[in-house]
């Protein structure tokens, strides 16, 4: 799929991951927590809903995110929309008003690259617990003082890549981002060369 296709749908999920389903689980729960489910991803507590593929599921109904808008989304849901207020300042930036449209295609890339994310923090960390957070729209954990997860892209790369972040910079060859390391998704070649990399990181930072 083209570029532009791509990072539509992102922050196209980004926004229905932040105003469908952070704002209304934090109002209604509170917490802001989303977590990978197969298929794409969903909320944790009340109100139960996902994002598989390219429809938002709950409430007994399944609603296409192809040329809509959140407030569309959650008039159809019986939802009130919105971002979870005063607990992180950064998001989308996407009003809930705007149009939205997910690409089906680009969404199962994305939520396949989530799975891959999952299965190797699970496999690498199996105590932990990997979440979606609203905020960056990056699947992650923090061990020991290191970030770990994946992002489904943003403004530091616009394609799906794993990341190591230790909270104290780093020198060497293998920390090529400001916040640590990165390697996009096609790079690492699969399942097996993103649980390698996350695995390098880990190794280098423990004991560091």
């Amino acid at each position: 799929m083209d570029a532009e296709t791509l990072v539509r749908t992102r922050r196209s999920l980004h926004a229905v991951a932040e105003l469908v389903l952070a704002g209304p689980q934090y109002r209604a729960s509170g917490t802001i927590r989303l977590r990978a489910c197969p298929g794409g991803f969903g909320t944790v507590a009340e109100p139960g809903l996902r994002v598989v593929g390219a429809e938002l599921v709950g409430r007994g109904r399944a609603v296409s995110l192809e040329r809509t808008s959140c407030v569309a989304l959650g008039a159809a849901l019986g939802l009130g929309v919105g971002a979870p207020e005063g607990v992180y300042r950064d998001g989308p930036g996407v009003a809930a008003d705007r149009p939205i449209e997910v690409d089906p295609a680009a969404a199962r890339w994305l939520a396949h690259c989530f799975a891959l994310g999952e299965a190797a923090l699970r496999e690498l960390f199996p105590t932990e617990e990997p979440v979606i957070w609203p905020e960056h729209f990056d699947l992650g954990i923090t061990v020991d003082a290191v970030n770990y997860g994946l992002s489904p892209g943003d403004a530091f790369l616009a394609e799906p890549y794993a990341y190591v972040g230790p909270h104290e910079r780093r020198q060497g060859e293998f920390w090529n981002a400001p916040f640590g390391a990165a390697r996009t998704v096609h790079g690492l070649g699969g399942a097996g060369g993103l649980l390698d990399f996350l695995d390098e990181g880990r190794r280098l930072t423990v004991g560091a």
